[in-house]
């Protein structure tokens, strides 16, 4: 497929179809692309179908492209489901929903501990801020953002996978490093703690239901960097193996 501008469009793909862009892309598309009717580009819906189109007509508010070709991208053999619990500093949050989405996640689960500060969930400006990342990144599959969970609830969603971890700083309970757990896996669901961290009670419903826990470090990382720490050793040992 040709190097074309990347656009998102939330909606189905058909060949041969005309599809509106909403009102921020067409101005993007317009004002500052300069782009005019003709002109081709990429639409990704970011569930892996990819379609080729011409812009049939461009103005300030509205751009509608004829898509000519449909086709669904392979999806990575490899997927990391990332649960964090946010912290109360949103520009934080939006870093690491950025930068994890960059980094290819599957899907991204903020949790409830007991030690979680106060979040605002921001689910149209989180979704945006994925599709944005998402674009920028040059992917086509959107990680899903999922409702805030309790730790009950996010071990019970994920507790048929077989590679779980548990990341925490509680020195007396033993932790392997992450990077020496890792292997090549189709399914991996890392919990991120609180600022606060986990609480001991917290790891040991977790390790009820199969979950290992890890250390990403000697250091003490913020949340937002130790799931990014996360994500990126989970991509060095499986990238490439698809």
């Amino acid at each position: 497929m040709p190097n074309l501008a990347r656009f998102y469009f939330n909606g189905k793909l058909i060949e041969n179809e005309t599809i509106t862009l909403d009102d921020a892309t067409a101005k993007h598309i317009w004002q500052v692309l300069r782009m005019e009717a003709g002109d081709e580009l990429r639409i990704t819906d970011g569930k892996g179908n990819v379609a080729v189109g011409t812009i049939r007509s461009a103005e300030r508010h509205r751009c509608d492209v004829v898509l000519q070709q449909v086709t669904l991208s392979e999806h990575k053999q490899h997927s990391l489901h990332l649960c964090v619990a946010f912290t109360k500093n949103n520009s934080r949050n939006e870093w690491l929903l950025e930068k994890a989405t960059e980094l290819g996640v599957a899907s991204i689960t903020p949790i409830s501990a007991a030690r979680s500060e106060k979040v605002h969930f921001r689910q149209e400006r989180w979704e945006k801020l994925l599709t944005s990342a998402l674009l920028q990144s040059q992917q086509d599959y959107m990680p899903e953002l999922s409702d805030m969970m309790t730790i009950a609830e996010v071990v019970k969603k994920f507790g048929h996978i077989k590679d779980k971890y548990i990341a925490h700083c509680i020195s007396e309970q033993p932790r392997t490093p992450f990077a020496e757990m890792l292997k090549p896996s189709s399914e991996t669901v890392i919990l991120i703690g609180p600022e606060g961290d986990f609480r001991f009670d917290e790891v040991s419903l977790c390790m009820d239901y199969g979950f290992k826990p890890v250390t990403l470090g000697n250091q003490r990382l913020r949340t937002e960097t130790a799931a990014i720490a996360a994500c990126a050793h989970f991509n060095m040992i499986n990238d490439g193996k698809d």
